[in-house]
């Protein structure tokens, strides 16, 4: 599983460089501080609309035009992986599935992630699933924290309808804000995100099991 560090990382700019060597970035369109400096150490990236940060700062909806810009001059990078689609965490499905369609309309090449949000609908989560083969889960509504009893029984929910009868997801998933051995390991996710380790990355005694993914390191 592939882990993606939020940015942008605290502390000096040459530790910024010495943490993120390697590793994989999540670089919000709210705060791309560090964009220069994951183009240039990162195996790979991927681009956040910047929608959780607005809405827990209470900032409104976010920019559509200028993400749309804002990936569309990134996306070419070797080492970029994937966007997410423009949403509302406390939207509605009609808001959501309208933000959806319309960045498909506007014919971005760029490969993007719709979010499906806890709080919406089984039946619209099959709509995703029957429509994309990656999609992004999102915790939100009474499910906005991650890992509470009440979160993992909703996830349980949401896996029955993701995955088929030997427990396989019909398409690939990513985390967001999961990047807890607690919550990752147990469920079949093909990456996840924290801004935790960004925040805290001087600390290798808590960050260092962290290792840069090297899917053909046993080629070397």
């Amino acid at each position: 599983m592939i882990h993606y560090h939020g940015t942008p990382i605290g502390g000096k700019r040459v530790d910024v460089a010495r943490f993120l060597m390697g590793r994989h970035a999540l670089v919000s369109y709210y705060r791309h501080d560090d964009i220069s400096a994951v183009l240039e150490c990162c195996q790979s990236f991927v681009l956040d609309n910047g929608a959780f940060s607005h809405w827990k700062s209470g900032a409104g909806d976010i920019d559509f035009d200028g993400y749309l810009e804002f990936v569309r001059t990134y996306h070419k990078h070797p080492s970029f992986d994937w966007c997410l689609i423009p949403d509302k965490i406390d939207g509605t499905e009609e808001e959501n599935k309208e933000l959806i369609l319309k960045w498909i309309s506007t014919g971005i090449k760029a490969r993007s992630l719709p979010i499906y949000h806890l709080h919406e609908s089984l039946e619209y989560l099959e709509w995703m699933i029957e429509n994309f083969d990656f999609i992004a889960l999102g915790s939100s509504g009474e499910w906005a924290t991650v890992g509470t009893k009440s979160w993992w029984a909703r996830i349980d929910d949401v896996m029955s309808i993701i995955c088929n009868d030997n427990g396989q997801p019909r398409c690939k998933l990513h985390g967001l804000r999961m990047l807890d051995p607690a919550i990752f390991t147990l469920l079949p996710l093909s990456s996840a995100d924290s801004t935790n380790a960004a925040v805290n990355c001087g600390s290798l005694s808590r960050f260092g099991m962290y290792l840069p993914y090297a899917p053909f390191h046993h080629l070397r």
